[in-house]
């Protein structure tokens, strides 16, 4: 999976202690203000082809966003 382009529509799911994965996140990528976010964007399969999808990723500052995934095509 590959993003094409800019994010757009980024909203933020939760932040800090509301995110089910913060121990997880501050072990393995140290630790920071972090928020799960949400937006739209096109993705490239592996196939060569391209979609509009909605993907959830992790973010904190000074790290960077982590763990993108594709929650459902549009």
């Amino acid at each position: 999976m590959k993003i094409l382009g800019d994010i757009s529509a980024i909203e933020t799911i939760a932040q800090g202690t509301g995110i089910r994965e913060l121990a997880l996140l501050r072990q393995r990528y140290g630790l920071g203000n972090w928020y799960k976010r949400k937006g739209v964007a096109v993705v490239e399969l592996p196939s060569v082809e391209r979609q509009m999808a909605e993907i959830h990723w992790y973010e904190a500052h000074g790290i960077g966003k982590v763990k993108m995934k594709v929650k459902r095509w549009l």
